[in-house]
């Protein structure tokens, strides 16, 4: 399929309108020096016929001479010819009328001044001038035949040689290029190779080398990083864990303490999750196992892990799902995703309900909540955006709830649905959302 947006197929029209602009100039000064000189021979023949009809007639008021030459005194000469005629040999287009019928010719006509006397002097084309007087003007419209042919053939080959030219000379020009892209796309061995180059294409392929070296200098220290951070908190967090079960163990089974150990111990056990989705990202896609995983559990699982958020709320929670589903996905990773998006669902959702729904294609997650804003929509996904207002303990406002804020402060840091996101790329999947027409938000996660 041709395309203007190809280097090749640019480069290939240039030539092909390098070699019309060529060919064109060409054929204009052809024209023009066939023209200038037809106009000169045209004079130097009627010239040489006002001299031979003086000497032969005398002083006459018009002088013919056949074929297709008339001589005018100028008060004897048609007003016509009179209004446009200059010392300048001028051409114009008539019809002539014989008993044949009409036909459309050109007539060659100018002024001149001989002996104080002024003469129009004309020449209808489509005759011959008498060879024996005049043989030149024959001879060069003989060569201009010739020479229009000729150009005709030079035009023609002009343009097949630039098209030839051009694809010949495009390949050479582009053959670095996608060399350097090869290059790219293999190994950095060959890309070495390449940046020892004096060409342009060894100037891009230096920067490109230079680019990959800091992304690489880049990507090597964020796993590095994120490797010390997880070897550095697991240890804390186990110690955590086994400080609250021995304290749970310590208090008897009907303590109201009981319920700080566990919130204790599950904290400690999903920040430790966390920390592992975290090292999972850190990861080739390509490289993680996927799992066959139950989202109908994931999902139950987060919804019993999160409705501690919704027990001052009158808003109540459902999971439909028809059937048992499963996606092949690291667990951890579709814990984090899901888990975020019902925990907003739950953080910004006063009253109504929350419902998440699971078929064979997406799992939906929709509140009754506050919805976004429009102006917070084009940074939905973006770190460190959060719907927030400074705290209000006054009842909500229908006006306000309208304007997409919260009435109340809820904690966070505004990464939830940008880590949601890089989930999302990172599995292949896709994260939709919906404002509903009730209120609120729909969140759509396709696994399929």
């Amino acid at each position: 399929m041709f395309s203007l947006d190809s280097i090749v197929n640019k480069f290939r029209i240039s030539y092909f309108l390098f070699a019309i602009l060529l060919c064109a100039t060409f054929v204009s000064i052809f024209m023009y020096a066939e023209v200038r000189i037809e106009q000169d021979l045209v004079k130097a023949r009627l010239l040489q016929q006002l001299e031979l009809s003086r000497e032969k007639e005398g002083e006459q008021t018009v002088y013919v001479a056949d074929p297709g030459i008339k001589i005018y005194r100028y008060g004897s000469a048609p007003e016509s010819l009179k209004a446009i005629a200059t010392e300048t040999v001028q051409e114009t287009s008539i019809t002539i009328n014989t008993e044949s019928g009409s036909h459309a010719s050109n007539l060659h006509f100018f002024i001149h001044q001989q002996d104080k006397q002024k003469y129009i002097l004309t020449y209808l084309e489509g005759t011959e001038m008498v060879m024996g007087n005049y043989p030149v003007l024959a001879i060069f419209e003989h060569l201009e035949d010739i020479f229009a042919n000729a150009l005709r053939v030079a035009v023609i080959l002009s343009l097949l040689i630039a098209a030839i030219f051009s694809q010949l000379s495009s390949r050479q020009i582009t053959k670095p290029l996608l060399d350097l892209k090869k290059a790219v796309e293999t190994d950095h061995q060959n890309l070495t190779e390449l940046t020892h180059l004096p060409s342009e294409v060894g100037v891009l392929a230096r920067a490109i080398d230079e680019k990959n070296h800091k992304l690489e200098q880049y990507l090597k220290r964020e796993q590095l990083f994120t490797g010390d951070v997880s070897h550095e908190l697991r240890t804390p967090l186990t110690i955590i864990m086994g400080a609250s079960e021995v304290l749970a163990s310590q208090l008897v089974s009907d303590s109201h303490l009981n319920e700080f150990t566990n919130r204790i111990s599950n904290t400690a056990k999903e920040t430790s999750e966390i920390i592992s989705a975290l090292l999972l990202l850190s990861r080739a896609p390509e490289k993680l196992d996927t799992p066959q995983t139950s989202i109908n559990n994931i999902a139950s699982n987060e919804v019993e892990r999160l409705k501690y958020l919704l027990r001052y709320k009158t808003v109540t929670c459902t999971v439909v799902a028809e059937q048992e589903y499963f996606a092949y996905v690291r667990p951890e990773l579709l814990k984090m995703a899901l888990g975020n998006l019902i925990k907003n669902a739950f953080q910004y959702t006063d009253e109504g309900e929350v419902v998440i729904t699971i078929d064979d294609k997406k799992i939906t997650v929709t509140d009754t909540g506050l919805g976004i804003p429009e102006a917070l929509m084009p940074l939905l996904y973006e770190r460190f955006e959060r719907l927030e207002q400074p705290h209000n303990d006054t009842q909500l406002d229908t006006e306000v709830l309208s304007t997409g804020y919260s009435s109340y402060k809820v904690e966070g840091t505004g990464l939830g649905l940008s880590i949601v996101q890089r989930i999302m790329a990172h599995m292949g999947w896709q994260l939709t959302h919906q404002a509903n027409d009730s209120g609120g938000s729909t969140f759509s996660i396709y696994y399929t």
